[in-house]
């Protein structure tokens, strides 16, 4: 029963996978009719939307008011897109070099980031009031990039009607795809932790952390095959201010956050640790090597051992 329940649970996360990817084909070709940069597009809207999944996923704990689930979640997928997504795409580009000075200033943002949850969290519940103040420092956040990047604006490609229904369309049926996957997720996400007997906050930080990180994989990967290097660093910064800020306060509006307080800070203070040396990299010869991200990759590694250990010797 618990093979099944598994088998399940990742069936649920392939489907978020796709409708992930049906969402971002959609909404790129809306963006472009709606005329927004290429830059906006980057940086913004693909980040947005490959959290996507971590977002459904929030609401739908939420409304279950699982809130260990969805703190598990947004911790373990952030260290996951820091190290084991950006481990693989550094390995698959060989080196990324990091020339904008825009990415910079966005990578001691993004670290700064990293803490507001923790805290917010130090009296142990992130409650309504501190998710209104993760909200509006996303949308702050969102308004001065969005202004920053506005240079110019590319020549747009004309869009029919037809193509542009069909779009919408496509956006719809992602929507439902992800809403239906999510709950499925949540769900055999919690059976699974009874059925192995662990914390909802451990099957967030590793199980659904992994499951709604493969958008930033499938999405880092090919924009590295394609050459488009910086690009995939921008996803990768954008989704961990997103799931920091906006999963985190829509979740903490529908149900306030407490309990597994000790798992989260744990994994908190690694997610920030995770958060300085991915910036320290960065910062060294401005571009990640092999070996950085073999570090990377390494890291996650010491990150799930470390857990695990934790889990072991946790007090009851």
């Amino acid at each position: 029963m618990v093979v099944l329940n598994f088998l399940i649970f990742l069936a649920s996360c392939v489907v978020l996978v796709v409708s992930s990817a049906i969402l971002l084909k959609s909404l790129t070709k809306l963006a472009r009719l709606l005329k927004i940069s290429e830059f906006v597009i980057a940086f913004i809207l693909m980040a947005l939307f490959t959290s996507l999944p971590e977002l459904v996923v929030g609401v739908v704990s939420s409304l279950h008011k699982l809130p260990t689930l969805i703190l598990g979640t947004v911790i373990g997928s952030n260290i996951a897109d820091l190290t084991f997504v950006a481990g693989i795409a550094i390995l698959i580009a060989r080196t990324i070099s990091v020339k904008e000075k825009i990415i910079k200033r966005e990578a001691y943002f993004m670290l700064g980031i990293c803490f507001l949850p923790v805290l917010l969290m130090i009296d142990k519940v992130l409650s309504r009031i501190d998710g209104i103040i993760l909200l509006a420092v996303f949308l702050t956040y969102m308004f001065f990039l969005y202004k920053r990047g506005k240079i110019t604006i590319p020549e747009m490609e004309k869009v029919t009607f037809l193509e542009s229904f069909k779009n919408f369309g496509l956006f719809v049926l992602g929507i439902i795809l992800l809403l239906g996957s999510a709950e499925f997720v949540v769900r055999y996400a919690r059976i699974i932790a009874l059925d192995l007997r662990l914390p909802d906050i451990m099957v967030g930080l590793f199980l659904v952390a992994i499951g709604t990180s493969l958008p930033e994989l499938i999405f880092e990967s090919r924009a590295v095959l394609k050459g488009k290097k910086e690009m995939a660093l921008g996803d990768i910064m954008g989704s961990v201010v997103a799931n920091s800020t906006l999963v985190l306060g829509i979740s903490a509006l529908i149900f306030p956050l407490s309990g597994g307080f000790f798992y989260f800070i744990t994994g908190a203070y690694f997610m920030i640790l995770t958060a300085f040396v991915f910036v320290t990299f960065m910062k060294s010869e401005e571009r990640f090597s092999i070996m950085e991200g073999i570090a990377l990759l390494m890291m996650y590694i010491l990150f799930m051992m470390l857990e695990f250990y934790i889990t072991k010797n946790a007090p009851v």
